[in-house]
């Protein structure tokens, strides 16, 4: 796979983050140890070496092996940290990245939406006919504020109370 197809088939700050990595040997190393150090080859050397150790190389085993498993223990809590930090620079690069992609977006699809507005304006304009100007929405200018039709064009007509017809009793 060339640089091109890299750049075509991953977001661009991990194509970023890569080069830069591909460019830092210390970098490289360090993430050479972090990796080592977070497998299950790195638990199972130093269970063989600690046994080795403590069963053949000193008879009182406990002072220097705690010092050497400290001292073990600071390092690779600094190469812990140092990932976390590129890990955390990375994710700021993307997500800033996808902001600003996400705004274009958004930019874009208003213009779209505005650009679509005008031309149906556009297109309501020399289709609907000029006789039809009263009308808006489907409103008469001669309807009530319902937005209803006149109650004679429907066959619907207002309910005026009659005498005598308050309810099934009559009136009260």
């Amino acid at each position: 796979m060339n640089a091109t197809e890299d750049e075509a088939r991953h977001h661009p700050v991990v194509v970023a983050h890569r080069t830069s990595q591909a460019a830092d040997v210390q970098l490289r190393v360090a993430d050479a140890i972090t990796k080592f150090a977070g497998s299950m080859p790195f638990v199972y050397l130093h269970a063989i070496g600690f046994a080795l150790w403590m069963l053949f190389v000193e008879a009182n085993p406990w002072p220097m092996l705690t010092l050497v498993v400290s001292l073990e223990a600071i390092f690779l809590s600094t190469f812990v940290m140092i990932g976390q930090n590129r890990q955390a620079a990375f994710q700021q690069a993307k997500a800033d990245h996808d902001f600003v992609e996400q705004e274009l977006e958004l930019k874009t699809n208003t213009e779209l939406t505005r650009a679509v507005h005008a031309m149906t304006t556009e297109l309501h304009r020399r289709l609907v006919p000029e006789s039809d100007s009263g009308m808006r929405g489907g409103i008469d200018a001669a309807s009530d504020m319902t937005g209803l039709p006149p109650a004679g064009e429907t066959g619907l007509h207002r309910h005026t109370p009659r005498r005598g017809s308050h309810g099934p009793d009559g009136p009260r």
